[in-house]
């Protein structure tokens, strides 16, 4: 556990109490980017959804109804915001830019308690947790072994330190993987954000290079009888083994991590909030335009012969590689202008309007 003083206003930016007012009442915020939860409880979707909702004549499923939800939150029920990263302009640029600088996938939850109440009993999550307070104060308890054994609440409780925390805002609390952990909102409703980064690990990378290779085994039947006959399955097993063991041994670690690396970045979220404008400025580039590289856009350079090929997100991008040095550029500075390309003027305009199009770069006002 640690726990991190910074900027209120910083904080209370990313989400505050009027962002998730407009989020739960101003909005048609469906399910499931809403759950609610009481006394350690999620409630059915039953409870705070419309019944004949419809658009353009067509049936809207999960669409959230804000008087139920008032009135549930009025109740002492807690009020989930869940995957504010899609859709939450704040936290989509913070969640893009740490799984940019972390290298695993981020997700961005929060959680409205009214004053006195408790929407979870004690658990733990699978993945290291940042929380940040932007609204009232939360009290935290945090549980920590004592020794080698785990919390598990039960028989051996006793093995646990537990530690108080007051969040407000301005604070943010780091938990580990696994820690045990509950919060009751204080004496004004409480909001809260959680950065859950969902770690990747060696098994997982591991798994996914050696799937390939599990890919290229032949889908051949067991021989007929072979229960009791393990000798006869033996020899065939043994084959297929040491094929196996011949390609791992053959493995390109190098391209495998290539792999690795197309895979987590294509899989992200494609931002491209204010690609409308850009789409309409960008045969208005000039040499001194003013560009800037989109918040948590990747820019992964590979030679293909005499091109480079960019990864910027979900794509992409070739380009010719006597443009080197001008990519370098692009990739080591927030902002630049076409005129910092150091093309001749024609190719630097060419180049900076392909990567405003291809949403690597963004025209700023």
């Amino acid at each position: 556990m640690h726990v991190h003083e910074t900027d209120p206003a910083a904080l209370v930016a990313m989400l505050s109490l009027d962002d998730a007012d407009e989020l739960l009442t101003g909005t048609a915020i469906r399910t499931p980017a809403v759950r609610v939860a009481r006394d350690g409880s999620v409630l059915g979707e039953t409870a705070y959804v419309r019944r004949g909702a419809s658009i353009a004549g067509r049936p809207l499923s999960g669409l959230v109804d804000p008087r139920k939800a008032l009135d549930l939150f009025a109740g002492g029920a807690t009020i989930v915001f869940q995957g504010l990263h899609r859709y939450h302009p704040p936290l989509t640029d913070l969640v893009a830019r740490l799984e940019l600088e972390l290298g695993h996938p981020c997700q961005a939850n929060a959680y409205l308690t009214p004053p006195g109440s408790q929407g979870f009993a004690v658990h733990s999550d699978s993945h290291d947790v940042f929380v940040f307070q932007t609204h009232g104060t939360k009290q935290w308890e945090v549980h920590h072994p004592r020794g080698e054994r785990p919390c598990d609440h039960g028989e051996h409780a006793g093995d646990c330190r537990v530690d108080d925390v007051l969040l407000r805002p301005g604070l943010s609390l780091y938990l580990p993987t696994g820690t045990p952990h509950a919060a009751r909102a204080q004496d004004d409703a409480s909001l809260h954000v959680t950065i859950g980064i969902n770690q990747l690990t060696w098994r997982g990378l591991v798994r996914r290079t050696v799937d390939q290779l599990l890919d290229e085994v032949d889908e051949g039947h067991l021989p007929a009888g072979w229960v009791g006959h393990g000798d006869d399955l033996a020899p065939g097993l043994v084959d297929r083994l040491q094929a196996l063991a011949l390609a791992l041994a053959d493995v390109d670690p190098a391209a495998a991590v290539d792999r690795e690396t197309e895979r987590f970045l294509t899989s992200r979220n494609s931002r491209l909030r204010g690609g409308l404008h850009d789409v309409l400025a960008v045969d208005r580039i000039d040499p001194d335009t003013v560009l800037r590289r989109r918040a948590g856009r990747p820019c992964v350079v590979s030679p293909v012969g005499d091109r480079l090929r960019l990864l910027v997100g979900d794509r992409f991008v070739e380009v010719p590689g006597r443009v080197a040095a001008a990519v370098d550029v692009v990739r080591d500075r927030e902002t630049l202008t076409p005129a910092d390309l150091g093309l001749d003027e024609a190719s630097n305009l060419v180049l900076a309007r392909r990567l405003v199009r291809e949403g690597l770069l963004e025209v700023r006002e």
